[in-house]
């Protein structure tokens, strides 16, 4: 893995229904040359910022596609906060960008509605988490201290400036 990395943009979302849980995805690919395997860790819905689109017309757009959930932009509250990450994957190192948005009172059934080539080879479960299970530590997570971010947003809508999380 030589040269520079590759500056990614995206937008992600931290969906929530009404008693608090939160969807998550199961990151299962490790390497898209490899067959997937064990979840890796659990992460929000969200992907790559499209050319000519703004982060809250992407995350909108990953929604549809990755859980076919379809919503209006001004739904999104946020951003809530930005998350850098740079590593490898498929022999090149990303430089990853992350805007994270809040939907809440979400009630929906996870269908996906477009999924990429690569996504549909990485065949990722989702699941409905709860605060407490979040807590109990039994899995890794992106960003890693998700369940006390997920604590601040419970108190309601968020008011302030995006916060850098890891």
């Amino acid at each position: 893995m030589g040269g520079r990395a590759i500056v990614r943009t995206t937008a992600r979302v931290i969906v929530l229904q009404p008693a608090g849980r939160v969807l998550l995805m199961g990151a299962r690919l490790p390497d898209p040359a490899m067959p997937p395997g064990e979840v890796l860790f659990w992460y929000t819905p969200g992907g790559g910022v499209e050319a000519g689109e703004t982060l809250r017309e992407a995350a909108v757009r990953e929604l549809a596609e990755e859980i076919g959930l379809h919503v209006d932009p001004a739904a999104l509250e946020g951003p809530v906060w930005l998350r850098r990450h740079v590593g490898p994957f498929g022999g090149r190192v990303y430089d990853t960008r992350e805007t994270y948005f809040v939907l809440r009172d979400v009630v929906h059934d996870v269908v996906p509605g477009a999924l990429t080539e690569l996504e549909l080879l990485a065949d990722e479960p989702h699941r409905w988490w709860s605060p407490e299970e979040l807590a109990a530590g039994a899995v890794d997570l992106v960003p890693a201290d998700l369940p006390a971010l997920l604590a601040e947003l419970s108190g309601g809508p968020w008011t302030g400036s995006p916060r850098v999380v890891v």
